[in-house]
């Protein structure tokens, strides 16, 4: 099993880009946001499940939630890697 800065290596072609205070701080800033954002939907997803008694209406709730936490993630990522291009 390869060791996180291993990976790290083998995406980045074997040298590590070293990111300035200002850059994490926009990265950690953007994990944050998505991150509630995430949570907020649980949350949201979670309240509907609880008022609904039909089982089809819960898998369709799960399956949107799965596909919108995706969908987060996705967005997150590419804002990242766009502060990691600056």
């Amino acid at each position: 099993m390869k060791s996180a800065y291993e990976l790290a290596l083998e995406r980045t072609g074997g040298k590590l880009n070293f990111l300035s205070e200002e850059k994490k701080n926009k990265i950690a800033d953007i994990e944050r946001y998505y991150k509630s954002k995430i949570a907020e939907a649980e949350l949201s997803a979670q309240q509907r499940i609880g008022k609904e008694d039909d089982p089809v209406k819960i898998a369709e709730i799960k399956e949107g939630l799965v596909t919108e936490i995706a969908s987060l993630r996705d967005k997150c990522e590419h804002e990242k890697d766009a502060v990691r291009e600056e």
